[in-house]
Parts: structure tokens; C-alpha cells; sequence
């Protein structure tokens, strides 16, 4: 029970750090010192890299230390694939459709709002992402009024999630590429997996083959953090004492959460609000920020329902339909991911990554508050009793009093 108080506290520790680095990174940008601030985070190294050039905090952050993170990441994903929350394809089933939903719909919302226009269409994956660490913050801050199902289905959808958020990096957020440096960092991930096989169990190899990957991603014109992922699928899984795997992600994740993530936060979410809020109607903001709110909860609270419906899955156990419908608006949170697609989607054109930051800071924010607001006063489901899924009393069973 320890253990587990423990990562409670700990998740929530997190999240709140995450947003208290939000908060100082808009105050920082919108103060008297803001040029400084921003000198800081963009202050030349003195290291040129290949594709991105001269290395500043802010890059090095962004192109650096989010590859830690996207190991952590991916280290989790295979981890739930093969022995956890998605180890069965019936546990896959609802948080595949899920999460699938949950991109598409925001996305198709952020492109109806902003048009053909193809300077403003590369950002329509910004609001397709969810940011684990936040939403599980705001759930670990609930305690009690949220149910453990709920906490299981958020996670998980937000790692089918995370695994297309890479996919879309991957895909359609890469330039011109660089063939032999991409086949070398392939050829190297087939090097890794071959030590897996051959028993090696020792984490340095693992490591130092993710920093060489590392530099030939970023050779190669792919993000140079989709080396993280690809790196983590390549560490052994072992048996749980001697599982590198797990030994890995016990020791980085710490790091991660309490580290990586609020700095990443830190360096990118501040903005200059020369408009205020009426910034909110131009069209990429006022798109990330409904993609986000609606889109989430459209998506993902629609396919819930229709797959439990249809009997393709069961409803979580114990969780009401407002407590479901409350998990989806959490969703909505897109933070870290949504800020690092950001940035990837508007190159060079500070003003619309500044707009993108604007809707996922005002989107997530309002996620977080409906969500937080509808689970804290749902009335707690009994699991021995199956609350009435007719048409037009979906809520009716778990309604507060």
C-alpha cells in the first residue's frame, strides 16, 4: 500500500510541478523582463549541430532531452504491450478506438476551422495529443472521485496516444532525409536487438547505442527524438528481476517527470500575449484550443459509448458514464506533446508556433478544469450494480445528487 500512496503522491507531485512551470514560463514571458527571458532561452552555445544549427537551451531541450523522454515513452509502451494494459487484444480494443478517435476528430475540427490554407493545415496534429503527465496530475489531485478504471483507461489511451503522436513525428514532421545516416540508425537498432537476443543484460551498451542514434536521427532528418522510441523498443525485457527494461525505466523516469518535462514546459510554453485573449479568434489558436476541448471529448467519449454499444468492449468497472465522459475531457490536455508538435509544425515562424502555444495552453486549461469539475462531482458508481445504458439515460444512473 506504501508503493502505491507513494506513486500517487508522486504522480501528483509531478503534474503540479509541470503546471507551476507553465505558469512561470507565461509569467516570464508576459513580464518586464520578458527579452531577457527570451535571450536566455535562446542563447547561442556555441555548438553548431547538423539540420538545426547553432544549439541553444531551447533546442537543447526540445532536440535533446525530450529523446529521454521518448525513450521513457516507448520503454512504457513495450512494456504495457507485452505485459501490462495492452498485453490482450481484448484490452487493446477500447483504448485503440479510443485513442484513434481522439486524433482524428481533433484534428478534422482544427482543418474545417482553419481552411486549405497549407501554412496553417501543417498543424493539424497539434490537437490530436494528450499529455500523460498532466491529465494523471489532475487525476491523482481527484483522490477518491476518481475510480481507478478511469485512471487505467486514461493511461492507457494516452500510450496508444503517444505511439501515434510518434508516428505522425515520424511521418509527416521530417525533412528532406539523409538515406545512409537514417540506414546507419536503423542498422544500429538491428545491432541493439541483436545484443537483446544474444543474453546481453548489462544497460550500457543499450545506452551508448541510444546516444549514437541520437546523432544519426539527427543527421538524417528524422526528429532526432524518435531515437528515444526506436532505441527503447531494442532494450531486453527479461524476467522482473533482471529485467533491463524495467530497470531502465525505474531509473529514468524520476528524471523525466520531475525533470525533462518541467523544464520542456518551462522553455516552451511561454508566450507574449500582445493580443490578449482576443488572440483566441484567429484561427490557429482558436483551432488547437477547440480541437483540444471538443475534439477530445467528441472523439474519445463517442467511441467509448459506440464501442460499449456494440459490444466490441466492456465498460471500464466502476465508472459511471459522467466519470467516462469526464476522463475524455481530461484528454484534452495537450500540453508537452501538443507544444513539441508545435513547434515542429510552424518552423522558423515564431508567430504561429506563438499561436499554436496560445490554443494549447488555453485548451488544455480548460480541459483540465471541466474534466477536474465534472469527475469531483459525479457521484461514485457501485461496480456490483450496472447503471442503465438506454437511449437518453446514458447519465442518468450516475448523476450527483
Amino acid at each position: 500500500m506504501a508503493n502505491a500512496t507513494d506513486q500517487a503522491r508522486d504522480e501528483r507531485n509531478a503534474g503540479l510541478l509541470l503546471i507551476a512551470a507553465a505558469v512561470a514560463a507565461m509569467v516570464a514571458a508576459n513580464s518586464p523582463w520578458a527579452n531577457q527571458w527570451h535571450h536566455l532561452v535562446e542563447w547561442p552555445l556555441g555548438i553548431a549541430l547538423p539540420r538545426i544549427g547553432q544549439l541553444t537551451p531551447h533546442l537543447f531541450v526540445a532536440d535533446g532531452l525530450m529523446a529521454v523522454f521518448f525513450l521513457l515513452v516507448g520503454l512504457e509502451v513495450k512494456r504495457e504491450w507485452y505485459e501490462g494494459r495492452l498485453s490482450t487484444p481484448a484490452e487493446r480494443r477500447l483504448p485503440i478506438i479510443a485513442a484513434v478517435a481522439g486524433m482524428a476528430v481533433p484534428a478534422l475540427i482544427y482543418v474545417v476551422i482553419v481552411g486549405a490554407d497549407p501554412a496553417f493545415v501543417r498543424g493539424w496534429a497539434i490537437p490530436a495529443a494528450t499529455d500523460i503527465a498532466f491529465a494523471i496530475g489532475v487525476l491523482a489531485i481527484l483522490g477518491r472521485h476518481a475510480p481507478p478504471s478511469i485512471k487505467l483507461l486514461l493511461v492507457t489511451i494516452a500510450i496508444v496516444d503517444d505511439i501515434g503522436a510518434v508516428l505522425v513525428i515520424a511521418l509527416f514532421y521530417t525533412s528532406d532525409l539523409n538515406i545512409p545516416a537514417l540506414g546507419g540508425a536503423l542498422a544500429l537498432a538491428g545491432a541493439m536487438l541483436a545484443l537483446g537476443r544474444f543474453g546481453v543484460r548489462r544497460l550500457w551498451p543499450f545506452i551508448a547505442g541510444f546516444a549514437l542514434m541520437w546523432v544519426l536521427m539527427l543527421a538524417s532528418g528524422v526528429h532526432a527524438t524518435i531515437a528515444g522510441v526506436l532505441a527503447a523498443l531494442t532494450i531486453p525485457q527479461g524476467r522482473d528481476g533482471q529485467s533491463p527494461l524495467k530497470r531502465l525505466e525505474h531509473a529514468i523516469h524520476p528524471w523525466v517527470m520531475f525533470g525533462i518535462v518541467p523544464i520542456f514546459g518551462l522553455v516552451s510554453a511561454g508566450v507574449h500575449l500582445t493580443g490578449g485573449m482576443t488572440l483566441l479568434t484567429d484561427p490557429v489558436p482558436l483551432a488547437v484550443m477547440l480541437g483540444l476541448f471538443l475534439g477530445k471529448q467528441i472523439g474519445i467519449f463517442g467511441a467509448v459509448a459506440l464501442t460499449v454499444r456494440t459490444g466490441l468492449a466492456p465498460k471500464p468497472e466502476g465508472a459511471g458514464w459522467v466519470q467516462l465522459y469526464g476522463a475524455a475531457i481530461l484528454c484534452g490536455i495537450g500540453f508537452t506533446m501538443s507544444l513539441f508538435i508545435g513547434a515542429l509544425a510552424f518552423p522558423g515562424d515564431q508567430l504561429r508556433v506563438d499561436e499554436a502555444k496560445l490554443g494549447t495552453l488555453a485548451g488544455s486549461l480548460l480541459s483540465a478544469i471541466v474534466g477536474y469539475a465534472l469527475l469531483r462531482l459525479a457521484r461514485p458508481v457501485d461496480p456490483s450494480a450496472e447503471d442503465v445504458d438506454e437511449a437518453g439515460e446514458i447519465f442518468a444512473a450516475d448523476q450527483p445528487d
